[in-house]
């Protein structure tokens, strides 16, 4: 098995359980050592993941978020599009860094929850309101997204790669 996948598996198995997992019960349920699980805990909070650790163990708290930072790269033409394909499979783009040549690393915040946002945003770039956000019609840039469950995420991802917009 490897690291994604038993990743996803401590999310199920903390996800039925009725009461917290501990680091070693979590081992032994997926035959690995203690240690990999503590590393694996560490990559799934860092991915916002509510995990949460308790005196007796690990319990994945109620209403868990679910968010991947995706490489994305497309023309100016396609961004809008880009944008609904994510929502339009109840994903939100939470924020974009772009990596630009002379400014170096810019990032911001988004909303973006619907067509409607995505179009706002697009409107807002046009009209010059988010210049520092002209940039994201650039080339590639990065989007932390968020879905309701690790499945959603999934489609999203494969609706982007079917598009061609991811770069990795």
């Amino acid at each position: 098995m490897n690291g994604e996948d038993r990743r996803k598996s401590i999310i199920e198995h903390l996800k039925s359980s009725s009461e917290p997992l501990s680091g070693s019960q979590l081992a032994k349920l997926l035959d690995v050592s203690r240690q990999v699980i503590v590393q694996d805990m560490a990559l799934l909070r860092a991915t916002n993941h509510e995990i949460i650790a308790t005196s007796t163990g690990y319990v994945l708290q109620a209403g868990g978020r679910y968010q991947r930072i995706i490489h994305v790269a497309h023309h100016d033409d396609s961004i809008l599009d880009e944008l609904y394909a994510i929502v339009d499979l109840g994903g939100r783009v939470l924020d974009v860094r772009v990596e630009h040549k002379v400014y170096g690393s810019i990032s911001a915040e988004l909303s973006i929850k619907s067509r409607k946002d995505a179009k706002k945003l697009m409107d807002d770039i046009a009209s010059g309101k988010s210049s520092p956000l002209k940039n994201l019609t650039h080339d590639d840039h990065y989007h932390l997204i968020e879905a309701d469950s690790e499945e959603d995420l999934d489609a999203i991802v494969n609706e982007l790669k079917a598009k061609g917009y991811l770069m990795d």
